[in-house]
């Protein structure tokens, strides 16, 4: 029996749901462009377009740099990671958000506008978020915060981005990671293999669309026996380590069961990990219906995680 849509949510399946293809691809990518841009002020935040050196060979990485109006220095700081399928998507598309968590914590947010499949598939936008963040902890002065205190946020593929980046963090050295918040994250290319797109299949990001973000990505089709070391966060065996975790997800999102399952493997793995499952969400949900109660309490529960993080 199909989980019923939570009552609070109803009316955002009233929105389109995206279907990706190479025929589509470019129109969607315009038509994000266009819901975001220009952006405009926010209240007592300033915000500004920086270009940052980028991986060895590959160009300089966009980012959007958001602080307080009032100076201060060693305050915490968030990586944070768009979400768009692995392929599309810029960094405007958390403006509003980013802006508000820079209020509500006192910190600096850095949006990373990482490179997209299937122009430039795994392992560029990872490498992207890695050069970001190497960036903020070598610019900690400039930008008034302190580098040992600095979490990484992403929704759907930039949760992939940003589960991603913890496991760089790990392996590569410099100051951990103090979270990793993960936003219904896109974490196993192997989701949906056996799903067919029919009129019950998942809300809003359905596993036809999940199977073209991943092959882009991958650069072989999603569910391959084979597929680049360390692309697909969900098949690294080894998350000792990591940085404590904040995971999200409704429970009609096509995600929920990696979510699930990753939570779990996280636990075994001796990492903390805080899970929320909300019944009858799709992907999505609480940008589709903001003011509903249900969607401020997920909200409310990921801003507690980082800044208990940030602060502790």
């Amino acid at each position: 029996m199909a989980i019923p849509v939570h009552e609070e949510l109803r009316g955002g399946l009233d929105l389109p749901t995206i279907r990706l293809g190479d025929d589509v691809l470019e129109s969607i990518r315009q038509a994000r462009r266009d819901d975001v841009l220009p952006v405009g002020p926010l209240p007592g935040v300033t915000f500004e377009e920086r270009f940052v050196p980028g991986p060895e060979g590959a160009p300089e990485v966009r980012v959007l740099v958001y602080s307080p109006e009032a100076a201060g220095q060693d305050r915490p700081a968030i990586i944070h990671f768009h979400g768009g399928g692995l392929v599309i998507g810029l960094p405007e598309m958390g403006h509003a958000r980013n802006g508000e968590l820079v209020r509500e914590l006192g910190c600096v947010a850095v949006s990373v506008d990482y490179r997209k499949a299937p122009e430039a598939p795994f392992p560029a936008g990872p490498e992207d978020g890695w050069a970001a963040l190497q960036w903020m902890r070598g610019a900690a002065g400039d930008l008034g915060i302190d580098p040992t205190r600095i979490a990484i946020l992403g929704e759907s593929a930039g949760g992939c981005m940003a589960a991603t980046l913890a496991r760089l963090a790990r392996d590569r050295g410099g100051p951990p990671p103090v979270l990793q918040a993960l936003v219904y994250p896109m974490l196993d290319d192997r989701t949906g293999l056996t799903t067919v797109d029919a009129p019950d299949d998942a809300p809003v990001w359905t596993s036809h669309s999940n199977r073209y973000g991943w092959s882009a990505y991958l650069g072989v089709p999603s569910g391959s026996a084979v597929v680049p070391e360390g692309a697909v966060p969900a098949r690294v065996a080894d998350l000792s380590g990591l940085p404590p975790a904040w995971i999200g997800v409704g429970s009609i999102d096509l995600f929920a069961a990696e979510n699930l399952d990753y939570a779990r493997r996280l636990l075994q793995a001796g990492v903390d990990c805080e899970f929320l499952m909300v019944p009858g969400a799709y992907h999505a949900f609480q940008k589709r219906v903001p003011e509903a109660p249900v969607s401020l309490a997920f909200e409310a529960s990921c801003m507690a995680a980082l800044r208990r993080a940030l602060t502790g």
